[in-house]
């Protein structure tokens, strides 16, 4: 575990010796030279690549990322032997201050993985939020394979759940004959579909005192927690201090191309690797992701703050065009929600007209959009993104007839990314 008052993600860069060379998707002519504003034309003329918001799972690896991997000393994982996974696992169960890690392909394995771990018996019940990732997006996992049954809690704007709700969602041992029995609680931070809102560490340590005075485990869902320790200025150590186990994902905004960590106990984990072989996530000569996941954990928490403040730019452009509603104030990481106030404007035509000017992103409902910033993001590119959302309602708006053959229902939504 890391000491008080230090970042765990700091040794990073000392630690490795692969080249730490930023990379950029965007063609140089695009940057303003001796800061000049571009006008919107200019933007439009110059713009050659393409804004791709539809979610921080979209990042191309780093030069760096590559040249590790092409450089990773690997071996079979399944048998333990893999050198660069088990130094990626030690890496990733110190930051979180846990005892050991497990590289998973995915962050859906890696929340199936650990519910299964902690609810080993058939009838268990996981007390989860409504709106949360594990219960919407992860295709019913915990109850068709686990045989595990969710019991949801409303969840607030915050992403957090009431915690009498919480209490109260417990089962009491009186009923066993006739209802599951609880054995977790599950969290998530950030919280997606609350807008990537962060949970606070005095909230989760609320919640880890109501699991451990009832005998019960707690998970986080942390697909996004680097995100959350950015924007509180808290080490993730501190986030997940009260969590039995934590699903971290380094493929989203960190950039990775491939995979998520479980973190836990030892005895934990050795029963998750278990439950990761039974469900063909064994990967061989592993350490080629390990190695990618490593440089992205290296690099990129650094540049999470420049995502959250580039998220809050585009709020904040988005608030100023007539046609949408944005909650400036609800933009805590990297992610903006928007509503379509005109009904003449779809989400699917909107972003079937955006993909026309080279800015890609998906509809979040039937009349919202969510847009989401990755350190493979610029600040041109958020003014460009603004631009053509601004033209392209106003194309909508004027040329109907125009856009007569974009149908609704036509554009993939933003689920489970």
């Amino acid at each position: 575990m890391g000491r008080r008052g230090h970042h765990p993600t700091t040794t990073f860069a000392a630690a490795d010796r692969a080249s730490s060379r930023p990379v950029s998707t965007r063609a140089s002519p695009l940057v303003p030279r001796l800061g000049r504003r571009l006008i919107p034309e200019e933007l439009l003329k110059m713009v050659t690549n393409v804004v791709d918001l539809r979610s921080d799972t979209v990042t191309k690896p780093s030069d760096a990322m590559r040249a590790a991997m092409a450089a990773a000393d690997v071996d079979d994982d399944v048998l333990g032997a893999d050198p660069t996974a088990h130094r990626f696992e030690m890496e990733m169960a110190r930051i979180t201050g846990k005892e050991a890690a497990l590289f998973v392909p995915s962050g859906t394995m890696a929340n199936l993985i650990s519910v299964l771990v902690h609810c080993d018996t058939r009838g268990s019940e996981v007390i989860l939020g409504d709106n949360s990732h594990i219960h919407i997006y992860e295709n019913g996992g915990i109850s068709t394979i686990g045989g595990v049954h969710p019991k949801t809690v409303r969840n607030n704007p915050d992403g957090t759940m009431d915690i009498d709700k919480i209490v109260a969602a417990i089962r009491h041992p009186d009923g066993a004959l006739y209802y599951p029995t609880t054995r977790l609680i599950c969290l998530e931070n950030t919280h997606a579909n609350c807008g990537g809102k962060c949970l606070s560490a005095e909230y989760t340590d609320e919640v880890g005192e109501v699991a451990k005075s009832h005998g019960l485990k707690l998970h986080i869902d942390g697909a996004r927690i680097f995100n959350a320790s950015v924007a509180l200025g808290v080490p993730v150590h501190r986030l997940v201090k009260a969590a039995d186990s934590v699903s971290v994902c380094i493929s989203k905004g960190l950039g990775a191309p491939v995979g998520s960590v479980i973190v836990g106990s030892t005895a934990f984990i050795e029963k998750a690797k278990i439950l990761r072989k039974t469900l063909g996530g064994g990967m061989r000569q592993v350490g080629i992701l390990c190695a990618a996941a490593y440089v992205a954990v290296r690099d990129t928490v650094g540049k999470l703050a420049d995502d959250h403040r580039r998220a809050k730019v585009l709020a904040d452009g988005l608030k100023k065009i007539k046609h949408f509603r944005v909650d400036t104030t609800s933009v805590e990481t990297n992610m903006v929600f928007f509503d379509i106030v005109d009904s003449r404007i779809s989400p699917d035509k909107l972003c079937q007209v955006l993909e026309q000017r080279n800015v890609l992103a998906m509809p979040a409902g039937s009349k919202s959009m969510r847009l989401v910033i990755h350190y493979q993001i610029s600040d041109s590119d958020v003014q460009y993104a603004l631009t053509c959302v601004e033209k392209a309602a106003e194309e909508i708006l004027t040329g109907s007839k125009k856009f007569e053959h974009l149908t609704n229902g036509t554009t993939r939504n933003s689920y489970g990314h």
